[in-house]
């Protein structure tokens, strides 16, 4: 079974030789990954990514491999030069396509969001009665009499004029039920205009209206696998744990200080900024700022590269990183728009 994995195809050509070039050097060696982090003062974590062409290993880190397995350092360091800026130039390219994706996504929210719901139904309430004022009297029923003799039979009779009575006086009770039903539509008609015209005639004070519902808001924008965090949740969080780092970061400022070098270090997909710095002695320290708002500053160990943590900034100029050696020198680097190594 091959010691390393293949390297990922999106790869510059430039950074597949650099990271081949690691991995020789490891092999060559006859040391294991956590033998070399432990000389050189970086991470076993850190290394993986390294030798599999996850993320650029600092100058620093290189520069303490080829000490581990003596290589030419200056070679090697003219191969890391070139590996960045290829590197760099990849960064550019994706920051430019998670934009890109953003814009899109934010001009399709408004076309994707449908109505709120249905508007309210319109049917009208029947008013009470009417269907007593509408509905046309029954003719039958006033004609139909008890003991009103049969087609063609004998007019006349002894029972004639108790049949005629019957006869109006079911047609006077018809009548009366439609007057009644035409009184009760009237007074409920007046009844409900008086109280649309007058709120407070019940005693009941009209509702206020409720206030706008809350326009729907736009989908977030979902965050690239394995990153934890953006914008305010990054400030105080480390990185590399969140994975901000790797092809999600660039350089956008840096300055010297003695020997060491300050970088100001930005990720545009976390919306935040941190400071390293790189050859840094022990009692170095290094900060990052933007405005009022700063980091705690963070105190080299050993010689090796240092970082502090996460800032959230609005955008690269905000940022600013600072060291002051332990010999009183120092010197501040400032994160500027324009594209960085």
């Amino acid at each position: 079974m091959p010691r390393w994995k293949a390297l990922p195809d999106e790869l510059d050509p430039q950074v597949r030789e650099f990271a081949s070039q690691l991995r020789r050097l490891v092999d060559r060696s006859g040391l294991s990954v956590a033998a070399v982090a432990d000389r050189t003062g970086y991470g076993r974590t850190s290394w993986e990514r390294y030798l599999g062409g996850r993320l650029l290993a600092p100058r620093a880190a290189v520069v303490a491999l080829a000490e581990v397995t003596g290589a030419n350092p200056v070679h090697l360091t003219t191969m890391w030069e070139l590996a960045e800026r290829a590197w760099s130039r990849s960064e550019q390219r994706r920051e430019r396509t998670v934009e890109a994706m953003r814009a899109d996504r934010a001009r399709a929210a408004p076309e994707e969001a449908g109505p709120e719901g249905p508007p309210p139904g319109t049917a009208r309430a029947q008013a009470p009665g009417a269907g007593l004022a509408d509905r046309p009297p029954d003719p039958g029923r006033a004609g139909r009499v008890r003991g009103a003799p049969a087609a063609g039979g004998p007019p006349g009779g002894p029972g004639r004029g108790r049949r005629i009575v019957m006869f109006v006086g079911g047609v006077v009770g018809a009548l009366l039920v439609i007057a009644s039903a035409v009184l009760l539509t009237g007074l409920g008609k007046s009844d409900n205009s008086g109280r649309s015209a007058d709120p407070g005639a019940s005693g009941t004070a009209p509702v206020p209206a409720g206030p706008p519902s809350p326009s729907r808001p736009s989908p977030a924008v979902p965050l690239p696998a394995g990153v934890k965090c953006v914008a305010a949740s990054c400030a105080g969080r480390d990185p590399e744990l969140m994975h901000c780092t790797d092809r999600l970061v660039r350089t956008v400022g840096s300055a010297k200080a003695g020997a060491a070098v300050v970088e100001v270090r930005y990720s545009a997909t976390c919306k935040a900024a941190w400071a390293r710095l790189l050859q840094a002695a022990p009692g170095d320290r290094v900060r990052i700022g933007a405005g009022a708002a700063a980091q705690e500053a963070v105190v080299a160990a050993a010689r090796r590269e240092v970082y502090t943590k996460m800032l959230a900034v609005d955008g690269p100029a905000a940022a600013k990183a600072c060291a002051t050696l332990k010999d009183g020198r120092g010197g501040c680097a400032a994160g500027t728009a324009a594209t960085g190594r």
